[in-house]
């Protein structure tokens, strides 16, 4: 038999741990790309805030000079930009004049400076080229690559002082930027890991928590699944509504199992019981054939007479185990329209062809029902058979009335009056093998099957079989009651 073992790697608790840990990364992924993006962007914002206003300076100290030269443009660039000297995270200023050198507070980063100690010729050589690449003029905002700076936020802007164009420009390193968002990364990195593994932990015991009722049931079923039918399921004290609803549904559905294997086992005891017996009956009265070297025809016939009677007993049980069994087949039923008056009366005309007793017919109402009409003649016949054999030959009364109630329902009721059933007895009557006499001959009742299968025809059309009593203290009622249409 196959055996419930958990699976570690696939258990509800690491799946909530994985999907925890999922949704914080994505969610640290989208927060870090927010802040990181919006960190660079708020510093690029004030840098090119900086560098507007340090070229508009630059451009108005020079624009009331309309008719200097370009070595007086130069000299007086070259005092403002003095004024402002250059450091690591300073404003870059240079000013471009036609005819005159260029004039920066960073004059190295424009060639002709002698290599800086540790610098080779051939390094240097390489900076003023770079640095030459300034001299190229970029109306407006620019992101340069200066040496021994970094990328650098550039700003130039021409002026007209006179007849001529000066490009004034400004500039501030990014590296404040860029050191910023290695910062926030940094942060990020260093708290999400943190978070995360705390994260991870909660979740991991809050799904311990939450599975720990779900492994119970699970070793509940795994012993149910093993045969045992007596564990239940007793989620502990605190678990969710669901769980508790789970665990009450699952245990109706154990004891339910348990009633069902009970009834099985009971329902063969009965049947090897009640096939038993004809067969010893057979057997017993063949060995007494057998042993007698010259039986007479007389015995002979007897002996055919009994086994016959026990066959019949035999195929008659046999049939009425089947239509129990296929009782819960979805094709037990052959539905069609049944027209009550000529159905019911040809019915009950053969039913009193089949004993001496006097059987009497009620009014019956105009209209039709959608049923099975070989399944309801053979439940009607079952409570007529119960009927007869409660009754005295003769005299005794059995009599059907079939009736219209509310909500489209159809009434067939059998009564009798009889000795009448017990009130304790009345929901019992319609279970398998059971007899309200038990000291009655099988010979005489039957093995208990009939009324089963009346109720389980009534089931399976939609409707519901009673027992009572017919109200004047005799006798008893056994109802059939189906939907009508």
């Amino acid at each position: 038999m196959r055996r419930i073992r958990p699976r570690l790697p696939g258990s509800l608790r690491w799946r909530l741990t994985a999907w925890v840990a999922a949704v914080m990364l994505v969610s640290a992924a989208a927060v870090f790309a927010v802040v990181y993006d919006d960190t660079g962007a708020e510093l690029r914002t004030q840098i090119d805030r900086d560098i507007t206003a340090d070229s508009g300076q630059l451009a108005q100290a020079l624009t009331p000079l309309q008719g200097a030269s370009s070595s007086q443009l130069a000299a007086a660039a070259e005092r403002n930009v003095r004024a402002q000297p250059y450091r690591a995270t300073s404003t870059l200023l240079f000013v471009l004049v036609p005819g005159a050198p260029t004039v920066s507070n960073h004059p190295e980063l424009f060639g002709g400076s002698p290599p800086e100690d540790g610098e080779t010729q051939a390094e240097q050589a390489r900076e003023n080229r770079s640095g030459e690449q300034l001299l190229a003029p970029r109306n407006g905002y620019s992101t340069r690559s200066v040496p021994d700076v970094g990328r650098v936020r550039v700003l130039e802007r021409s002026v007209s002082v006179g007849a001529r164009r000066v490009v004034v420009a400004a500039g501030e390193p990014l590296e404040l930027v860029e050191r910023a968002q290695h910062g926030v990364a940094r942060a990020f990195v260093l708290a999400g890991a943190v978070v995360l593994a705390l994260a991870l932990l909660a979740s991991y015991l809050a799904g311990a928590r939450v599975t720990a009722p779900l492994r119970q049931m699970a070793a509940v079923a795994g012993r149910v699944d093993a045969g045992e039918l007596e564990p239940r399921m007793d989620p502990p004290v605190g678990s969710g509504a669901e769980v508790q609803a789970l665990a009450e549904t699952f245990n109706h559905m154990l004891e339910r199992l348990a009633e069902a294997f009970a009834g099985q086992r009971e329902f063969v005891a009965d049947a090897s019981h009640e096939l038993r017996t004809p067969l010893t009956v057979m057997r017993g009265q063949l060995e007494v054939l057998a042993a007698q070297e010259r039986p007479s025809r007389t015995e002979v016939r007897r002996v055919e007479h009994l086994v016959q009677a026990e066959i019949t007993r035999i195929t008659r049980l046999v049939d009425d185990l089947l239509v129990l069994a296929q009782a819960e087949r979805t094709d037990f039923l052959r539905v069609e329209s049944v027209d009550l008056r000529p159905f019911v009366t040809e019915l009950w005309d053969g039913i009193s062809l089949t004993a001496k007793r006097r059987f009497e017919l009620g009014p019956i109402p105009d209209g039709s029902l959608r049923a099975d009409p070989d399944r309801l003649a053979q439940g009607l016949r079952n409570l007529a058979r119960n009927a007869i054999e409660h009754t005295a030959e003769g005299d005794g009364a059995v009599r059907l009335q079939v009736e219209r109630l509310a909500l489209d329902r159809i009434r067939f009721a059998v009564l009798d009056d009889g000795p009448g059933i017990p009130v304790g007895e009345r929901e019992r009557i319609f279970e398998r093998f059971h007899r309200t006499d038990p000291a009655r001959a099988r010979s005489a009742g039957g093995a208990g099957l009939g009324l089963a299968i009346v109720r389980a025809i009534a089931e399976a059309h939609g409707g519901q079989v009673r027992a009572g009593d017919p109200g004047n203290g005799r006798g008893a009622r056994v109802e059939l009651i189906l939907p009508g249409f």
